[in-house]
């Protein structure tokens, strides 16, 4: 029994990292949590299945990199993890190029073999741009890489995507691609990269030692009665879903996943291939075996495709738009009122966070609970 007269003192909704995280340091201080999960599995979207030896990411490729040692030696209380670095290749009407941008890259659109031979082509490219009005993701791509980068590379892809005209978007989409001139195609600029040996899955296993789990728990079914067994809630789920959308509904892309097997050992010699054509309906496919240098004599891949969010569907990357940040402030406000809920995540923060800031996120959310009960 929690010793504030609950059942439990926290009841936590999802088990992706930051339910995870904070249910792991929670317990570690003496508070009794539960973890409610609405899949069959633990682990949110960086959950894998081992199929046959091969652990593959059932929602999409999942990279960790951090620059936060602090974050790393985190992570590697927990699991081992390898030396995988991410170098993703483009594939464009048949022609290949190494990601992200850089002089392999360039080498390969205009056969230049120098940083300044580059340069210059990008700036000739863009030296009639108005470079004072960059307010789409359109204007922001040209003027950093230049026409053909963005033609061949980025316009489709972004657009299949994100479902809209790339001069509908945001910069701060783009702005997360690395532009480099050097023969590097370590997608990262972070210092430590890799992938947990045996999966995410063993990692989330291992943060959730010794904690009660309910899987195939749809929370809103029974809101109220699952509030009342806990002191408090952590939420990492939709936040208008949680205010029950009085607000309107935020917008999400979705992704459709398709996966099979292959007879042969090694099907594309590479983890991830972009198709940076609009007309390939996928955006990319992922050979799974690749993160963790498997040998297997066969080998299992996943179309990645895009598609509109709808109700019912899993929710991947927020609209960080004008009209969806209007709506997300004011749930934002909402949520400040809500006492004896925290909201955490993804989701619950309508925002992008790749896996470290996930976590430095849930151990903040946690020193912050710790100082409230001195």
């Amino acid at each position: 029994m929690a010793e504030s007269g609950f059942e439990y003192d926290f009841i936590i909704i999802g088990s992706g990292l930051f339910g995870s995280v904070c249910a792991r340091e929670l317990t570690d201080n003496g508070f009794k949590c539960l973890v409610l999960e609405k899949r069959n599995h633990i682990g949110g979207n960086c959950y894998t299945e081992n199929i046959e030896g091969i652990n593959v990411h059932k929602y999409g490729p999942h990279i960790f990199h951090t620059n936060s040692k602090r974050i790393w030696d985190y992570v590697n209380k927990y699991a081992a993890f390898n030396r995988f670095t991410y170098m993703p290749v483009a594939n464009f009407k048949g022609d290949l190029f190494n990601l992200p941008f850089n002089m392999n890259t360039f080498y390969q659109l205009w056969k230049v073999k120098t940083p300044q031979e580059a340069q210059d082509k990008i700036q000739h490219q863009i030296s009639k741009l108005d470079n004072k009005n960059l307010k789409n993701l359109e204007d922001y791509a040209i003027n950093s890489v230049g026409h053909d980068v963005y033609e061949k590379l980025i316009k489709g892809y972004t657009e299949k995507q994100w479902g809209r005209d790339a001069r509908d978007l945001p910069t701060s989409i783009i702005k997360r691609l690395p532009v480099r001139f050097t023969f590097d195609n370590n997608y990262f600029n972070d210092a430590y990269q890799g992938i947990p040996i045996g999966g995410y899955t063993k990692l989330i296993k291992a943060l959730l030692t010794g904690i009660e789990i309910r899987r195939n728990v749809d929370y809103f079914l029974n809101k109220n009665q699952w509030n009342a067994l806990g002191n408090k809630t952590i939420f990492t789920g939709k936040i208008d879903e949680y205010f029950d959308f009085k607000l309107g509904h935020l917008e999400y892309r979705s992704l459709l996943f398709e996966t099979v097997r292959l007879e042969v050992k090694n099907f594309q010699g590479n983890a991830v291939i972009n198709y940076t054509e609009k007309d390939v309906p996928y955006n990319r496919i992922i050979e799974h075996k690749h993160f963790e240098f498997g040998q297997q004599p066969f080998t299992i891949i996943t179309k990645e495709y895009p598609k509109e969010w709808k109700s019912g569907n899993d929710a991947y990357y927020p609209i960080n738009d004008v009209k969806n940040m209007r709506i997300y402030k004011k749930y934002k406000e909402m949520a400040k009122h809500e006492n004896r809920t925290i909201f955490g995540g993804r989701l619950a923060e309508y925002k992008y966070y790749n896996m470290d800031q996930v976590i430095a996120s849930a151990l903040k959310s946690v020193t912050n609970i710790l100082s409230a009960n001195v």
